[in-house]
């Protein structure tokens, strides 16, 4: 394999069509010999629930077991790769960006945890929400959308839960610098910081932050400060009238022709198609 293959849901590459996508471990490993190569989703966030059976999730090259009750938080970006034994159960529910942009307060502190591809234990309120969350996914029931980006919701905010709590007694060094790099990029997104901008201000090199960016979240430094930006350029794109040479400037970018390149390199769309799109999908 040349590169890292990107897709949205393993093996596809279009666009997640609904709000969210529902399915079993054993609906897809089936197709592809229980085994999915090294991949990553660019703007997809999955949580895996195994009921039964084992299997071993590769992250950061490294293989890490999975046992009946583990549940795996995988961002969006995040390179990985699973082998489940034959016949393995369990459920995948799949969000998309826009998904979480819109539900993840950046004030909250939900999103630098759920950023952190992990494997826990689940608890039996996760387990009772995810078939909820199933049920719901195939009825097309009045108020179906609401109701499954509430339930989903709900869910992030149980994961989140239990990713925090398996930091208590005192966040790690390392988390504790993530942490302070991303709140970092809150105040200094559109001022178009540098890594060795942002290393200075934290009084590490920019080596360091990016080994423990990676470490925690699978990307480098540089891809957590462009997707803040793209983050609240998407965010203007659909939930505002501004023109998109006025996001541009938003954005800190005096080239609003630059913007669109650096729009369509980080999410496969230029900002005019991104648009379009929201507004057909209505």
């Amino acid at each position: 394999m040349d590169q890292i293959e990107t897709f949205n849901l393993f093996g596809e590459d279009a666009d997640l069509p609904d709000v969210v996508h529902c399915e079993t471990i054993e609906a897809r490993s089936v197709v592809h010999d229980w085994e999915f190569r090294p991949h990553r989703h660019a703007r997809l966030h999955q949580v895996l629930l195994l009921e039964r059976g084992s299997g071993t999730l590769l992250i950061d090259e490294a293989p890490r077991a999975l046992s009946a009750g583990s549940l795996v938080n995988m961002p969006r970006g995040a390179v990985h790769g699973f082998r489940f034994e034959p016949g393995t159960q369990g459920w995948v529910v799949t969000l998309a960006s826009e998904l979480l942009d819109q539900v993840l307060r950046d004030g909250e502190g939900l999103r630098p945890v759920l950023s952190r591809p992990d494997i826990l234990k689940s608890t039996n309120d996760i387990r009772i929400l995810t078939r909820r969350i199933f049920a719901e996914y195939p009825t097309r029931g009045f108020a179906r959308a609401h109701i499954l980006r509430s339930l989903s919701t709900l869910l992030l905010g149980l994961v989140a839960r239990e990713m925090a709590g398996a930091e208590s007694g005192g966040l790690r060094p390392d988390t504790r610098l993530q942490r302070r790099f991303e709140a970092l990029i809150e105040t200094h997104y559109r001022d178009h910081w540098r890594v060795a901008d942002y290393a200075r201000d934290l009084a590490v090199t920019p080596t360091h932050l990016s080994r423990v960016m990676r470490v925690a979240t699978g990307r480098p430094a540089s891809a957590a400060i462009e997707e803040r930006v793209i983050r609240e350029a998407r965010r203007n794109l659909a939930f505002s009238n501004l023109s998109i040479q006025e996001v541009a400037y938003q954005m800190g970018y005096n080239d609003p022709a630059y913007f669109s390149r650096v729009f369509a390199r980080a999410t496969g769309q230029s900002p005019r198609d991104f648009r379009r799109a929201l507004e057909a999908k209505g």
